[in-house]
């Protein structure tokens, strides 16, 4: 149970009225005292205290150092994708989410990125993709939607022999069940309409990220190009996640039991 109450416990009160729901902040801009002197916030695209809330449980949940809320779960992969140059590699996990592979091969390839898609069941397959210009190893782990397994730990130190980063697509485990930063990964992406939300109730993406470094190019990246969630869209979420733990365990149950 402690697990649920340090979550209950990271959603924040409203410093203006103690409301303990984080408020909906419907504004796109916020007031000045001068230029440049506000209380942290000018324009909802940069920054809005709904999507801020959001964002710092998601990375508290991760365990990592900064979370990013983009309007889709593809909105997230696209910003990931966008740390990329031309000439660039990526060694993708084969059964790759649809939308993902779409991204890839039907948009980033004219840009001159390459992707090579492996069955990463078996950690060792991308030693044959490896190269001075793989710049990501993109897993899901489970996959989306055939659930296979990739051991991400094994995955990370093959990568730490070259300059690749860990990107792990954790929708389909949730925080719950796994936490990839833990494992050796450097990105975390969600399509927070599943388990985040957990209501079918509306479309979000995350990028979770472990360096001040990858913080500070990702958050470039959704301010410079705009995908960002709406703070009605950021409220549902945090309701959504304020049961994740009991949701994500009672489906689990359920699952194990059909299995059986």
């Amino acid at each position: 149970m402690s697990r649920i109450t340090d979550l209950l416990h990271s959603i924040p009160a409203d410093p203006l009225t103690g409301a303990l729901t984080v408020p909906v902040y419907q504004t796109s801009t916020f007031l000045q005292e001068a230029p440049d002197v506000n209380k942290g916030y000018d324009y909802s695209r940069t920054g809005n205290p709904t999507r801020a809330a959001l964002e710092k449980i998601v990375a508290g949940l991760e365990g990592g150092t900064a979370a990013f809320a983009f309007a889709t779960g593809m909105a997230a992969i696209d910003a990931v994708a966008k740390l990329l140059k031309t000439g660039d590699e990526i060694i993708a996990v084969e059964d790759i989410y649809g939308g993902a592979y779409r991204l890839f091969t039907e948009v980033y390839k004219n840009f001159g990125i390459k992707v090579h898609f492996v069955n990463t069941t078996k950690a060792e397959n991308i030693l044959d993709y490896l190269n001075d210009n793989t710049k990501l190893i993109w897993l899901e782990s489970p996959t989306n939607p055939t659930l296979k397994i990739t051991d991400i730990r094994k995955v990370s130190e093959i990568a730490k022999t070259s300059n690749a980063l860990v990107v792990v697509d954790n929708t389909f485990a949730s925080p719950v069940a796994q936490r990839p930063f833990e494992l050796g990964a450097d990105i975390i992406v969600h399509s927070a309409t599943k388990y985040i939300g957990g209501h079918s109730d509306l479309v979000a993406g995350i990028v979770v990220t472990n360096t001040p470094e990858l913080d500070e190019k990702i958050k470039f990246i959704q301010n410079a190009a705009g995908g960002v969630l709406g703070p009605w869209d950021c409220y549902l979420a945090i309701r959504g996640i304020e049961t994740i733990e009991l949701r994500v365990r009672r489906q689990s149950e359920n699952a194990l039991k059909v299995a059986q």
